[in-house]
């Protein structure tokens, strides 16, 4: 029986899928035994056509959508590309996309910049190329209504952050609801599972809302607005970089999210308040599991 909570999801975490995560026995601060739930890693090497493009460190889950939404958050898919084929070959940990049109990315290779995501992310030298030529949607609004039902379904959601902690979360919402959560051990990965999945399904972005477990940093900035979305949101902190970014394509940006609490850096405009402030907070039923779970959660 489906947990209430996932319904509206069209892909929910599955926390109770084994591959994702494994007990280790130990001792707590009492010194007496434990077992404790822990992520999985696992390397994943992703191939574009023929050419060698990463290998990352994830979890494991969706690596169709975790390579197609990296090459797509890469510039190194474009909007007309043809994905003739994504094969997967869990036995040697490899994802080869396959696309109509010939690559040869290996220029754009050697340029290679180290994000500040805590898996080691990696993104290419000219990962701003058309930042500043794309245009987030003029009508697209938040009500303040919309970001505390989407708060309160998100952080009371079955989860592996709930289950083991030490992951990160992306959410695609539309309005009060969410869509597609995904996990990973980096947020970069989570994101472009994301990316993937709206890829894959031509997925209207000019409506969406992106919430994030991890920090508003400049990489999360440049992800969401390459992907077109308008409005980011996140229970974490701002990076100053990655508040200028987002002012520069006035990204609506949200920090800080928690009950009826949240600070805007930029795009308040589209903002709407329509919630009275006098009405009970939004209770977080998962709050004592994430306490423990935040423990190890880097934000």
């Amino acid at each position: 029986m489906a947990n209430k909570s996932s319904e509206t999801y069209i892909i929910a975490p599955r926390p109770e899928q084994d591959s994702l995560s494994s007990v280790v026995s130990g001792i707590d601060h009492d010194g007496a035994p434990v077992d404790a739930r822990v992520v999985t890693e696992r390397p994943l090497t992703l191939y574009l056509n023929r050419q060698e493009i990463v290998t990352m460190m994830t979890i494991g889950d969706h690596p169709d959508l975790l390579a197609v939404g990296y090459l797509r958050n890469q510039n190194m898919l474009d909007d007309d590309d043809v994905v003739t084929d994504v094969e997967y070959d869990d036995e040697v940990d490899v994802v080869v996309v396959r696309t109509e049109r010939d690559t040869d990315y290996e220029d754009k290779m050697r340029k290679k910049v180290r994000t500040s995501g805590c898996a080691q992310g990696t993104v290419f030298g000219d990962v701003m190329a058309g930042f500043d030529d794309i245009e987030l949607s003029a009508d697209a609004t938040i009500r303040t209504s919309w970001l505390y039902a989407l708060t309160k379904q998100i952080n009371t959601t079955p989860s592996l952050y709930l289950t083991a902690g030490a992951i990160h979360g992306c959410v695609l919402c539309a309005e009060d609801k969410p869509l597609v959560y995904m996990e990973d051990v980096g947020r970069h990965n989570a994101v472009d599972k994301i990316a993937g999945w709206m890829w894959r399904n031509r997925c209207t972005p000019s409506d969406k809302i992106f919430y994030t477990t991890g920090r508003l940093t400049s990489e999360m900035i440049i992800k969401t607005v390459m992907m077109k979305i308008p409005v980011l949101v996140s229970r974490s902190g701002f990076t100053a970089w990655g508040v200028e970014l987002a002012r520069r394509a006035n990204l609506t940006l949200i920090g800080r999210a928690r009950g009826k609490r949240f600070i805007a850096l930029s795009g308040e405009d589209r903002l709407i308040f329509d919630a009275d402030q006098a009405d009970e907070e939004p209770t977080d039923t998962g709050q004592q599991l994430q306490r423990a779970a935040a423990r190890e959660h880097a934000e």
